[in-house]
C-alpha cells in the first residue's frame, strides 16, 4: 500500500509536519552553507544569489524530501511514544480510594 503525505499527516499529526519541516531545514541550510562556502551550482541558479540558490535546490529535493517523510515519521513517532511518560503514570492512585496506614507494629500474639 502507498502511503501519501496527508495520510501520514493525518495519522500522525504535528510529527509528521515536525519531521518534515526538520528535513527541509536542514536541507535549506545545508545546501546554503555547501553555496556559500564555494559550490558553484553551474545551472541558471548559479548566479541568483547565495540563497536563492539554495532554496531553488532546496525544492528542487522535494520529492526525495517526501520520501524521507514518509520513511522517518512512523520511526520518530514511536520513538517519541516511548521517551514521552505515559498520560496514567502521573495520575496513579487517584482512581482508587486512599487506604488507611497499615501500622508497623505487630500486635503481640496470644501464648507469647
Amino acid at each position: 500500500m502507498r502511503r501519501t503525505l496527508k495520510q501520514i499527516a493525518a495519522e500522525y499529526g504535528a510529527v509528521a509536519v515536525v519531521v518534515y519541516l526538520t528535513i527541509f531545514t536542514v536541507v535549506l541550510l545545508g545546501s546554503w552553507a555547501a553555496v556559500g562556502l564555494g559550490w558553484k551550482p553551474g545551472s541558471v541558479g548559479g548566479g541568483v544569489g547565495t540563497f536563492a540558490a539554495a532554496y531553488i535546490f532546496t525544492k528542487l529535493t522535494q520529492p526525495l524530501r517526501i520520501a524521507a517523510t514518509l520513511a522517518l515519521t512512523p520511526l520518530v513517532a514511536r520513538a517519541y511514544e516511548r521517551m514521552r511518560p505515559s498520560p496514567r503514570a502521573g495520575v496513579a492512585g487517584r482512581d482508587e480510594p486512599a487506604r488507611p496506614a497499615v501500622e508497623s507494629s505487630r500486635s503481640a500474639e496470644p501464648g507469647e
